[in-house]
């Protein structure tokens, strides 16, 4: 795919700005109007997108609307439902200090936004914070993935079929067209990635001191302990490692585990995968493929740093790589050093000791390393919420994986190394806000304490 010009860069952001400043997008039925366009939209494109991503992802129409469509969607309900009272000015308590007058919080959108997503979420991760730049009322230059060509291309004849381009508008590229765009004064960056390439991000917006999101990734754990219902426990995180191929920001990424629960897990693990994908997962239209050969080389490199407990079966014509379980990693490995972001699962053994219960070591395990995205815990819930109290995540599951960012009525985001600020919901639109604070003061009277030579003083003193 073409890089968007430099040229051609500029003259969209000029438009924006423009836009944004003539006050086109502030009035809340403007914002509801856009909303309900790129619902028909995405209503419209839905089978072109469904397509895509199976071309460029493998991602079968079911997954596709369930993990992609279907969420932008219920994001898109929810704003149109409340952006009207998300807007609303709101009146706040005034203390006696400036008596007379009224306090107020004023939502007003930040201007001229970046969203720039991944690809291995490419309809939702760059729709859902489009969503939020609507309702906030700003204006938003999209730049999708190089990686998925196909879905790339046809969000952008999506948004250039549903919106004129001084709007909302997409640019194509890759890495030397987000550093052009990273250098640019937006009023907001939006970028879901690396951490690694996320500090490129922040240190080019700081130079015009852009204020941001980062929605990152990281290494989150699945700890499961011998109270765990392994059978459940099994499944759903087979399921939350499988889906997209292990190619999503909040899988497990590594497994801590009972020493006494090892073997029948590993067993379970097994048999909730045929009952996923049937006997052989690489014939099952609902496996996702690598994203790219550089990326199955190195998902596939891992493979040498343990013993396969089962799985290890690859295609590299097809870029598929089995789900698998790895036993003896070391933890300086780079499978545990590194974000997997593939279906390889490397497996700690905890052994309970009188000195150290097997939540002291999955704790101390996990704190000891960057605050991941996610977390989760199979177990009892009190034994979990007690390791949620002693480490620090983006989100958490209890006895579950993923379903956290389903939810559109909690935050979505990551903490430290994983990210900062979040999304969904009434988030995403405060995301894009400024709240702005305004005190309104009479003047058919004036309080004469504030003014020199604080005649008041001593009165004022015991007031305040």
């Amino acid at each position: 795919m073409e890089n968007t010009a430099n040229i051609r860069i500029d003259a969209i952001l000029a438009q924006q700005r423009q836009f944004f400043h003539e006050g086109n997008t502030k009035s809340v039925a403007y914002r509801i109007a856009s909303l309900k366009k790129l619902k028909s939209a995405l209503e419209k494109w839905e089978k072109p997108l469904a397509d895509a991503l199976w071309t460029d992802l493998h991602k079968s129409y079911e997954e596709a609307y369930l993990t992609e469509i279907s969420l932008v969607k219920g994001e898109i309900r929810d704003h149109i439902k409340s952006v009207k009272s998300w807007a609303k000015k709101e009146r706040r308590r005034t203390p006696l200090t400036i008596f007379g007058s009224s306090s107020y919080i004023v939502k007003e959108p930040l201007g001229t936004t970046l969203i720039v997503s991944p690809w291995n979420y490419p309809v939702q991760l760059l729709l859902n914070p489009l969503v939020g730049a609507i309702s906030a009322g700003c204006t938003a230059v999209l730049k999708p993935s190089p990686y998925v060509p196909h879905v790339s291309e046809v969000i952008e004849h999506m948004i250039q079929d549903t919106f004129e381009e001084n709007y909302i508008a997409v640019v194509q590229g890759n890495r030397d067209v987000n550093g052009y765009l990273f250098q640019q004064k937006f009023d907001l960056i939006f970028f879901t990635g690396s951490p690694a390439l996320a500090r490129t991000v922040m240190k080019a917006a700081a130079e015009n001191l852009t204020p941001l999101v980062l929605e990152l990734g990281g290494k989150s754990p699945c700890i499961i302990d011998k109270s765990a219902d392994i059978a459940v426990a099994a499944k759903r995180i087979a399921w939350g490692k499988a889906l997209n191929s292990g190619q999503t920001c909040i899988a497990p990424d590594y497994i801590l585990i009972h020493s006494e629960v090892k073997d029948a897990f590993v067993t379970a693990f097994q048999k909730s995968l045929k009952e996923l994908y049937g006997d052989n997962i690489e014939e099952s239209k609902h496996y996702v493929r690598i994203v790219s050969d550089k990326a199955f080389a190195r998902v596939t490199s891992y493979l040498q740093e343990g013993t396969i407990l089962c799985g290890g079966r690859t295609n590299a014509e097809t870029r598929f790589i089995e789900p698998t379980l790895l036993d003896n990693v070391s933890v300086d490995s780079k499978i545990m050093t590194e974000e997997i972001f593939g279906p390889l699962f490397p497996v700690i053994t905890i052994t309970e000791t009188p000195e150290q219960s097997f939540l002291q070591q999955v704790t101390d395990f996990v704190t000891k390393r960057e605050k991941p995205l996610a977390f989760y815990y199979f177990g009892k819930e009190k034994d979990a919420w007690k390791a949620i109290g002693n480490t620090s995540s983006g989100g958490a599951c209890i006895n579950d994986t993923i379903m956290h960012i389903v939810n559109p009525n909690v935050p979505f985001g990551g903490v430290g190394n994983s990210g900062m600020g979040h999304y969904h919901g009434k988030e995403s639109f405060e995301a894009f806000t400024h709240r702005r604070s305004v005190i309104a003061t009479p003047t058919s009277f004036d309080l004469p304490f504030r003014y020199m030579p604080y005649s008041l003083f001593k009165l004022v003193k015991n007031i305040i």
